[in-house]
């Protein structure tokens, strides 16, 4: 499939008196091709919305940045790209696990994923107490440049310099992805005894979230500092695997201003 830009630009030479032989040899296609496009002009942009906007000649981010913003959120936290099929198309899966005890997310996710590429469909494979939501495409390793092989705790989660751009500018998504991805809200319940003997317990609202990888974990938190929400970080031993860090929001004011754009899942 030829992206838009290729179709504009071969109709633009045939436009400027160049044969369809010259314009076949320079580009690659067929000269039944060419003429179909140059007799249907709706042809050229007929599958505009499934253009790699990072394989545009001029790459541009993803649009629109917000929502791109949430669904790396997910992908860091819980998403992976696999090749579908045989793999001998170079069709890549991107997938996201959301757990089924919060359907609103499982729509979210499905929303995210129709509006970054609205040509392409999205499926969901039932699990046990989770929903995986994916969709197949050549060039969403183009869209998530982390895609490696092994485990994301097992190697380097880098931003494009692109990717870092977006972040900066729209850090309350990517927050918002990632806590819904990896994070919750609770409610943190402290039990003390008063000198009397009385118990007296305290509850409070917080953020939690808990990843193995450091470099993400440090994307959540560059994030955090931007929006200037305060957060503190332990190390979690963990059998059998890489320990984990946890990254916890609870300043009564802090957590407030997570509830303004991220809230509990739903």
């Amino acid at each position: 499939m030829y992206s838009s830009h290729v179709r504009r630009s071969a109709v633009s030479l045939l436009d400027s008196g160049i044969s369809y032989s010259e314009v076949s040899r320079r580009l690659g296609i067929n000269r039944s091709t060419l003429r179909l496009w140059r007799t249907d002009r709706s042809l050229i942009e007929k599958y505009r919305d499934d253009v790699c906007p990072r394989c545009e000649p001029l790459p541009r981010p993803p649009a629109p940045a917000d929502i791109y913003a949430y669904l790396l959120g997910l992908y860091l936290g819980d998403g992976s790209l696999n090749l579908a099929g045989d793999g001998s198309k170079l069709v890549w899966r991107l997938r996201i696990q959301c757990a089924d005890a919060w359907p609103g997310l499982i729509e979210e996710c499905a929303n995210a994923f129709r509006t970054v590429r609205p040509a392409g469909a999205v499926g969901r494979v039932q699990g046990q107490g989770a929903t995986e939501v994916h969709a197949n495409w050549k060039h969403w390793p183009c869209l998530f440049p982390q895609h490696g092989p092994g485990k994301k705790h097992d190697r380097p989660i880098i931003l494009s310099p692109w990717q870092q751009e977006i972040v900066d500018e729209h850090p309350q998504p990517l927050v918002r992805g990632l806590i819904h991805s990896d994070g919750c809200r609770t409610v943190n319940r402290i039990r003390r005894t008063g000198s009397n003997g009385a118990r007296t317990v305290y509850e409070y609202p917080r953020y939690h979230f808990t990843n193995a990888s450091t470099d993400i974990v440090g994307h959540l938190t560059s994030a955090l500092d931007r929006l200037g929400i305060a957060w503190k970080s332990h190390t979690k031993a963990t059998a059998g695997c890489s320990d984990q860090t946890v990254v916890s929001v609870s300043r009564k004011e802090a957590v407030a201003r997570m509830d303004s754009f991220v809230g509990p899942k739903y």
